[in-house]
């Protein structure tokens, strides 16, 4: 399974596979031919209330990181598909943030590689 994560204004290539844009808004003043996204999984983007909570406040990551997990657990079938989508071949996660480490779509891709049932990771990571 190959997931990748991309920022939605770096340019697409060749090898980013499906590209699914895990945002639940519109990535702002970019164009849907320049994003060149497959999927759009808007739905299994943390809430708007998680979303602007965290307001991407660095001391609010583990938190974030929980809720979000937590989120995620309530749309198992939504995570199994894009599961199966990274196990038929490459997959870009593409994400409107500017921060490239702590964002929803690395929790998002930790959650996708896990085995499905794992229980939330207690290390500190995604």
């Amino acid at each position: 399974m190959t997931i990748k994560l991309k920022r939605a204004y770096d340019p697409p290539s060749l090898d980013d596979g499906v590209r699914v844009l895990v945002e639940r808004l519109w990535p702002r003043g970019l164009s849907k031919e320049r994003a060149a996204v497959d999927r759009w999984v808007k739905d299994l983007a943390p809430s708007t209330e998680l979303r602007r909570w965290y307001d991407h406040d660095v001391e609010k990551w583990p938190e974030f990181r929980r809720r979000y997990r937590a989120e995620l657990r309530k749309r198992p079938d939504e995570v199994a598909e894009l599961r199966r989508l990274a196990g038929a071949g490459p997959v870009t996660f593409v994400y409107a943030s500017r921060e490239t480490q702590r964002n929803s779509a690395a929790i998002l891709r930790t959650v996708v590689e896990e085995a499905p049932g794992a229980s939330p990771d207690r290390t500190g990571n995604t």
